[in-house]
């Protein structure tokens, strides 16, 4: 009994500061994370990046280098997908046509897209 209460107090201590230690002072700070292991909401925005980046460069292989980033395998895949979710969710016209745009440059169009096409330049 005498050495329950002093190992008690001494694991209370330890696992205290190393709490504090490792969400207080210093917390993980993630940097140059892969965008394949971005959260979905980040990916999002990552995709949107890279129609915006295509609109002013013109150039639809540094694109698809990018969305390699997400799918080395079909790198359209996740533009298409984000595409088509924009279209059914009723997401921002000029975020749908900037996606689409790219999607025609890589060759990835499907029907939903389609009428979005229209009014290009």
């Amino acid at each position: 009994m005498r050495l329950v209460y002093p190992g008690l107090l001494g694991l209370a201590l330890g696992l205290g500061l190393g709490l504090l230690v490792g969400w207080v002072l210093w917390p993980v700070q993630y940097t140059n994370t892969a965008p394949a292991q971005l959260r979905q909401d980040y990916r999002t925005d990552y995709i949107l990046m890279v129609a915006a980046a295509y609109r002013v460069e013109g150039d639809p292989e540094a694109a698809r280098g990018r969305l390699a980033q997400l799918d080395p395998e079909d790198p359209s895949r996740p533009l298409v997908e984000l595409t088509e979710a924009l279209i059914a969710q009723g997401g921002r016209p000029q975020d749908i046509r900037m996606l689409v745009r790219l999607a025609e440059a890589l060759g990835a169009v499907t029907p939903p897209m389609t009428p979005y096409l229209q009014g290009f330049p």
